[in-house]
Formats: C-alpha cells, sequence, structure tokens
C-alpha cells in the first residue's frame, strides 16, 4: 500500500479521516476503528483502512495525492528500464541495499529533475537523506501503487541473504510481511469495487498475473514478479485455512472478509500446475437484498410463467445452462418466492453460497460420503414442502428427486444442458424411465448472462437485415413486448466502463413447461431438436430470441447476444 508515510499527529490523520467519509469513501464506523488502532499501535491511517477492507488503494490513493499535494503516477509513467534507476542510485552515493531496505526508488528525466517514490512518500529520514545525497538536484515525490512500486524495486534486484532452514516457517513469516499483508488486502479491495466475481492468480515462469472476471469476462488487472508469488499464496492460503506447505495437491479454502467496504465470503481454490499453484477466489456478498425474481430480468411473461411454477404443490422445476449463467441465483430468487413462511424448505448445496432467513441450508461433504443422494435420503423425514438440490449430477440423485416430487414435495434444481429441451434427454441419459420424467417434471428453464451496455457510451446502431427480419417476426408473435419502437445499440467503451463498453449483466431465457404434447414426446424419447416444434405451440422462445428482446431495447447489443448464445443455433 503506497499511502503517505507515517501521520505525524492524529490531526493529520483526521483530516485525511474526515475527507474519505466526506466523499462516502468509508463509514464513520470504519473511521472510528482505524483511528483507534492508530491510536494504539501507530502505523498510517490508509493503511489501516485498507488493511481493515474498508476501501481499496485504488479509491484511496486519488484523496491522499490532493490532500497532500503529490502526484499520482500511472504505470505509463514510471521507468521501464534499470539502467534509469542504477544511473540514479549511482549519483546519490548510496548503496542499492539501503533503496531496497527502505523501499524507495529514484530516477531522473531529462531535465534533471530527480522522481522518488516509496511507501512512504512523507517520511522526513527519507527526504533529509536524499536532500543531503542529491543537494544539486531538484527532487519530486509522488504516490504511485503498491504494483507499480513492487515492480520498480523489482528492478533494483537485491537478493535476500541468507537461507532458510525451515521453509514451512519462511513461507509463514513472508505471509506474514506488512507489504504482502496489503497487497492481498488490495487484490481483494480492488475486486470488489470491479463488482468482480472472481479472482485469479495464476502464475508463470518468470511472472504471475492477477486476473478479475468481471461480468463473465476476465480481465488481466495486475502482474508481478514470480519471487513475489510464493509469499502471496502464502497468505491467501494462511487465511483461508488451507496447508501452506503443501504444494502439491488441490485444496479448498473459505474467508470471511471485510474488503473494499463489503462484507465478503471468499471460497478459494489452490491447484497445482507446472509454475506453481493456480488460485482462483470466488467472491460472494453476505447480504444480498436483490435476490429476488423481479431483479433477475425476465419479460414480463416469463416472470408470470416463472411466479407461478414456484407456487406448485410438487414437481421437479429444473433451472440448467452451464458453469456461471446464474442458475443458483435463480434458485435463490425462487426460494424467496416461495417462502411465505408457511412452508418448511430445506436446500442442499454443494457449497452453500448464499444464507437465507427462514431456510436450512445443508453442505454437503463428499469427502465423507455425505453426498446429495445422503443428504436427500435424510431430509425426506424433516417434512420438508419444498426441497432445492444443488444440482443433479447423477441417477441415484435423480431418483431421489423423482420419488420426492412424486410424493407431494415441490423439488427446485439444475442441471448441465445447454438448453431447456436438452434437460429431458439428459435425464434420460442418466438412466430415468421416460415415464418417470414425464409424470414428476413440471418445467425447465434455461438462462444465460449477458453484459448491459454501458448507459454512459453505448451509442445507437443500424444491425444487419438478417436481424431486423427476424426482430420482425418476433414482434408478430410478441407484440407486448416489442410494442416500444427499436433502441438498437453497440458497445463503445469510456473510463466508467473500463474500455469495455460493458458494466453488470442482466439474463437471458427459454421457459417450457410440461404439458400433455411435450410428456407424449418425452414417453417417445424424442430428441431436443424434435420437440421444439411442440414448446412452439405453447409460447416458447429460444435464448437468442429473448436475447434480441433485450437487444430490441437497448439494454444490450446484438454481439453480446450472439457471443452467448452461440453463431450456429438453430433457427427456424
Amino acid at each position: 500500500m503506497t499511502a503517505p508515510g507515517e501521520l505525524k499527529t492524529t490531526e493529520t490523520a483526521t483530516v485525511i479521516g474526515a475527507l474519505l467519509l466526506q466523499r462516502g469513501l468509508i463509514s464513520q464506523q470504519d473511521l472510528d476503528k482505524a483511528l483507534a488502532f492508530q491510536r494504539q499501535f501507530k502505523g498510517r491511517l490508509g493503511s489501516i483502512l485498507v488493511r481493515m477492507g474498508a476501501l481499496s488503494e485504488d479509491a484511496l490513493l486519488p484523496v491522499l495525492s490532493e490532500q497532500l499535494g503529490l502526484s499520482l503516477l500511472a504505470p505509463d509513467q514510471l521507468p521501464t528500464q534499470a539502467v534509469e534507476i542504477a544511473n540514479a542510485i549511482g549519483a546519490s552515493g548510496l548503496s542499492p541495499e539501503w533503496f531496497s531496505d527502505q523501499q524507495l526508488v529514484i530516477w531522473e528525466d531529462p531535465e534533471g529533475t530527480i522522481h522518488c517514490v516509496s511507501r512512504n512518500p512523507i517520511n522526513s529520514y527519507l527526504h533529509e537523506t536524499l536532500a543531503a545525497a542529491l543537494k544539486d538536484h531538484p527532487r519530486a515525490w509522488h504516490f504511485v501503487r503498491s504494483q507499480d512500486l513492487e515492480r520498480l524495486l523489482k528492478l533494483i534486484e537485491i537478493e535476500p541473504q541468507g537461507e532458510y532452514e525451515d521453509e514451512v516457517a519462511h513461507l509463514r513469516e513472508l505471509a506474514e510481511e506488512a507489504p504482502i499483508i496489503e497487497l492481498v488486502s488490495n487484490i481483494l479491495a480492488q475486486a470488489i469495487d470491479e463488482d468482480a466475481s472472481d479472482i485469479h492468480i495464476e502464475p508463470e515462469e518468470s511472472d504471475f498475473a492477477v486476473r478479475y472476471r468481471v461480468d463473465g469476462i476476465l480481465h488481466t488487472r495486475m502482474s508481478q514478479s514470480r519471487s513475489r508469488f510464493d509469499a502471496v499464496a502464502s497468505r491467501i492460503k494462511l487465511i483461508s485455512g488451507m496447508d501452506i506447505a503443501e504444494r502439491r495437491l488441490p485444496q479448498d479454502g473459505r474467508i470471511s472478509i471485510r474488503a473494499g467496504g463489503a462484507d465478503m465470503d471468499v471460497r478459494v481454490s489452490a491447484l497445482p500446475g507446472v509454475h506453481g499453484e493456480s488460485i482462483v477466489m470466488r467472491l460472494l456478498p453476505k447480504e444480498r437484498s436483490n435476490l429476488n425474481l423481479e431483479w433477475l430480468g425476465m419479460e414480463a411473461d416469463h416472470h408470470a410463467q416463472f411466479s407461478r411454477w414456484v407456487q406448485e404443490p410438487h414437481g421437479i422445476i429444473l433451472v440448467t445452462g452451464p458453469t456461471g449463467s446464474g442458475k443458483s441465483t435463480t434458485l435463490y430468487a425462487a426460494l424467496d418466492a416461495a417462502n411465505d413462511r408457511s412452508k418448511k424448505i430445506i436446500t442442499v448445496e454443494d457449497p452453500v453460497e448464499y444464507k437465507l432467513a427462514g431456510v436450512t441450508q445443508i453442505q454437503t461433504h463428499s469427502e465423507i460420503g455425505y453426498d446429495f443422494a445422503r443428504a436427500l435420503r435424510a431430509i425426506l423425514r424433516q417434512d420438508p414442502d419444498v426441497i432445492m438440490i444443488g444440482e443433479i449430477r447423477d441417477l441415484e440423485t435423480a431418483e431421489i428427486a423423482v420419488q420426492s416430487a412424486l410424493t407431494g414435495h415441490l423439488v427446485l434444481s439444475t442441471l448441465h444442458t445447454n438448453d431447456a429441451l436438452s434437460a429431458f434427454t439428459r435425464l434420460l441419459d442418466m438412466g430415468l424411465e421416460p415415464f418417470l420424467v414425464a409424470s414428476s417434471v413440471r418445467a425447465v428453464q434455461a438462462q444465460r448472462l449477458v453484459r448491459r451496455l454501458c448507459e454512459r457510451c453505448a451509442r445507437e446502431f443500424e444491425p444487419p437485415q438478417a436481424i431486423v427480419e427476424m426482430a420482425r417476426q418476433l414482434q408478430q408473435r410478441y407484440p407486448s413486448l416489442l410494442a416500444t419502437p427499436a433502441k438498437w445499440r453497440t458497445a463503445v467503451g469510456c473510463p466508467h466502463c473500463r474500455g469495455s463498453g460493458y458494466r453488470g449483466r442482466i439474463g437471458i431465457y427459454e421457459l417450457v413447461e410440461v404439458g400433455t404434447a411435450v410428456q407424449n414426446a418425452i414417453m417417445q424419447r424424442a430428441t431436443a431438436a424434435d420437440m421444439v416444434g411442440i414448446a412452439r405451440q405453447d409460447g416458447y422462445r429460444s435464448l437468442r430470441e429473448d436475447g434480441l428482446i433485450k437487444a430490441w431495447r437497448g439494454m444490450t447489443s446484438i454481439d453480446e447476444v450472439l457471443r452467448v448464445t452461440g453463431l450456429t443455433e438453430g433457427e427456424e
């Protein structure tokens, strides 16, 4: 964390704290905790706030820059060659070891000004030492982000002295160093600031990358020297309850943290690779006020249809789609709609992602034999009205789900299929008899997530004639949904959306209700393609068609709909 150095007085800290509070970057409670910590243990207020998870470094540095009058340098304003730093260090007469110890980097510009960056850019000792060593050169001090300072320090290339006989002790020591603690805290805080769903930390031969999955797309946000990877990996494994000495086997862990001003549960996975462990962290907010059907983005007819399904007294309702398509969120929203406190609702999940009030949630543990099937058998003795199964993965689980549905329970679950109609084929392939599938499954919904266009930079767009013709046919079939004039738009990119052209996501859906005609098709083991015509008679529309309705309204782009639904989807 490249915040200013030691704040000289509590009054100075209070000024910075007041600015952060005034701009809504922290809460009064966060500020009070940080000031109390500072009074007891000393240190920099900004660093304390970042370690607490009250805000990210990216949010803090512009305020400190303004308050203290030091410029904040972007990565392209920093030196890229070691010789630039080495020449300036040589001119100072001070040793490279001293600069490395002080976490200080200097370089000279063509006009002769010495530029200085450090973790503590207002430390009087550093100012006085450089003033004496470089008295003939003007000096300018700046802020830089932690990852940029780390890259510059790497150019000094001071190797650590001494050997560690106990590697585990060495890893633990690295994980407890203040710069590593702040780096990991900042990685988490920045991801939360960007509304990322996952953080990927991927080691290579000479460096490691930090990538965030934002709106379903991975973006590289940081690259660090490979020499720091073991410390970062050890820190993450330490706080998530993993064994830091085990680097040959996969491990899973969990962290409950406060970062970027939000309380989060973080699921952590470490997977050994050629160059080291690939670490992936899934970010799950503890508080989700938007877990309801209205927030999902369903069209009016789909919303009414799905709302009716979740009030059914019995049967199986399936939500299908690939990993990352929002199936779990839809199931949680369905449980919220079904939970009127007059029903006993039990879920079996792996893992439990969000905690729901008034719902009994069960975490499976396959390593001890407590899998979906075993949990479901126990659940049926708990007199449930509604059962939610995280995923139907095998025949045994499918058979218990069917048995539950046929004995008067409403069962909600997910399947990994590409569309709604393929769910029936998938269940038959598992080994279920056609008459059991036809009599137990009430409805199937398939879904994907498409990115919303950024409202600040999206511009109008004239679509290809083939798309216009498809939209005209949709308008004839769904006049109420396409009653407004078309508002086709395309992505551009701006600072608000970090150049992507999109910000946020919305769902696209296809719904199939199991009526008599669909039941007969299942009994005859008809393929998904054969069932399309039957489903059309009941108002079925494909994922692509639902996506085009949202593109018509300017909510997303045609390119995004085609990216998510595929370029080869058959159309009638």
